[in-house]
């Protein structure tokens, strides 16, 4: 698979190639371009290039359409990750209801999935540890796991600890 940055240089350097190619053809092309020695200009060459103009455009016309198929298709991908992982934590482990999560949710960090406390130590809509949010099967930083995972992870710990994780806000 072509990483961004590769397609890009592709397309450099194709293009570099053509017109190295193209340009001394059209040199040769024009009115008195091949005898004697003599130089031609561009400007003896301008029909010949007029001509190239369309599959030119043509050209770059394909490559934008190339590039926005494979953004949509990336965009695509993403929604469907994102749909799947809100199925996968949708029903709350434990009897846990969404309304308990929220009260606690929003007395740790005012609801904020992305809340961090001000020694870093704490992360997340429910204020994880790193430790904690490890016990309860999540994996890097809790800040940075969509809301639904949170909940999810937030429902089995308090399944397995009742509101004792949280001594203020539980």
């Amino acid at each position: 698979m072509l990483t961004k940055h590769t397609y890009s240089t592709r397309i450099f350097f194709i293009s570099i190639l053509v017109l190295a190619l193209v340009v001394p053809a059209l040199a040769l092309a024009a009115p008195g371009g091949g005898d004697r020695g003599e130089r031609a200009g561009l400007g003896q060459a301008q029909p010949a290039l007029t001509a190239l103009t369309g599959p030119v455009e043509r050209f770059h016309r394909a490559i934008r359409i190339g590039v926005h198929r494979i953004r949509v298709a990336r965009h695509r991908r993403a929604l469907r990750a994102e749909r799947e992982q809100e199925e996968t934590f949708a029903s709350l482990p434990g009897g846990v209801s969404q309304a308990t999560l929220d009260s606690i949710g929003a007395c740790e960090s005012g609801g904020d999935p992305t809340a961090v406390s001000s020694d870093g130590s704490y992360r997340g809509k429910y204020q994880f540890d790193y430790g904690t949010w490890a016990s309860v099967g999540g994996s890097g930083d809790p800040a940075e796991a969509p809301e639904a995972e949170q909940d999810y992870r937030a429902a089995l710990l308090y399944a397995r600890s009742g509101s004792s994780p949280w001594p203020v806000c539980g």
